[in-house]
């Protein structure tokens, strides 16, 4: 036996424990559905969107979109309100990374299905904000404002993080190609250039601020996270990655600090380590949704 064997064994394990974690106890089977299930695609192989929601650089994106939708008092009271993610974070986690992967890996049928699903659930979310502004999931400008936040933070992290990252016109048809889902979700106005995504997100300034449901999340989520005591140190650099690549103007709102030249790049340096640990971990996993070795549903 040779020095590789145990190494190669310790990395099958960790990769499978990291795996199980983000895609849920039933992802082996869920990932087999997903990748070999035949059918017609929503996506063709050569997708932009497939080569960043299959990259690890989703880690980072993940965090830092859940850290921006925060800032939305409707989207966050929402979340806060019915998705019970302090009492079950791994389970929103694995439902939102199977969502991804189903609609973008999945076949048609399977990702209109999903689409489905998740509308259902947003058909009965309702409530009120604690400044007394209903809200509902369903509204397709809240829907487009999740969409806007999300598929900023997925482009930015894969242009920080990902192995590859895109030209400006890849860029451009991955917008594209997310607004496919975002449509089908039910927002309306959904951005298809990365010029028009900038846009949309700039736009939802006036209606942002750090509302204590929001701040209680970016802590939940940066100072007491779920997570097991070998995965803190790895974690804690895709955290510092996500926070970094905040737009100044919403690491301020959280209350986050600035980020100066110094912690930039030592962030920008942990997350690139973290991601391509994450990647190697996970080489030949094809893991679900967030993501594959090459996150709010």
């Amino acid at each position: 036996m040779t020095l590789v064997d145990p190494v190669r064994r310790w990395r099958a394990r960790a990769g499978t424990a990291l795996f199980l974690r983000v895609a849920g106890p039933h992802g082996e089977r869920s990932r087999h559905r997903i990748h070999h299930r035949p059918g017609p695609r929503w996506f063709a192989p050569d997708a932009a969107i497939r080569e960043v929601h299959g990259d690890a650089s989703m880690f980072v994106g993940g965090l830092r979109s859940l850290l921006l939708q925060s800032l939305h008092p409707a989207a966050m009271a929402a979340v806060a309100e019915h998705s019970g993610y302090r009492a079950d974070p791994w389970g929103r986690l694995s439902r939102t990374s199977t969502f991804l992967a189903v609609t973008v890996f999945g076949t048609a049928e399977d990702a209109q299905g999903a689409v489905d699903a998740v509308r259902t659930i947003h058909g009965r979310v309702r409530g009120v904000t604690a400044d007394g502004v209903a809200y509902a999931a369903d509204d397709p400008d809240l829907l487009r404002w999740v969409h806007v936040a999300e598929i900023e933070s997925f482009l930015d992290a894969h242009r920080r993080h990902g192995t590859h990252p895109l030209t400006p016109g890849r860029a451009d048809e991955y917008v594209a190609q997310a607004a496919r889902i975002g449509r089908a979700l039910g927002a309306v106005d959904v951005p298809e250039t990365v010029a028009e995504l900038e846009a949309a997100l700039d736009s939802y300034r006036p209606v942002l601020r750090p509302t204590p449901a929001a701040l209680d999340a970016a802590h939940f989520l940066l100072r007491e996270p779920p997570v097991p005591a070998p995965l803190r140190l790895g974690y804690s650099a895709l955290s510092q990655a996500a926070v970094a690549s905040l737009p100044p103007w919403a690491a301020e709102q959280l209350g986050l600090g600035t980020v100066g030249r110094a912690r930039g790049t030592a962030a920008h340096w942990a997350g690139r380590q973290a991601t391509r640990t994450v990647r190697w971990l996970l080489a030949g996993q094809q893991t679900v949704g967030v993501p594959a070795a090459s996150g709010t549903a």
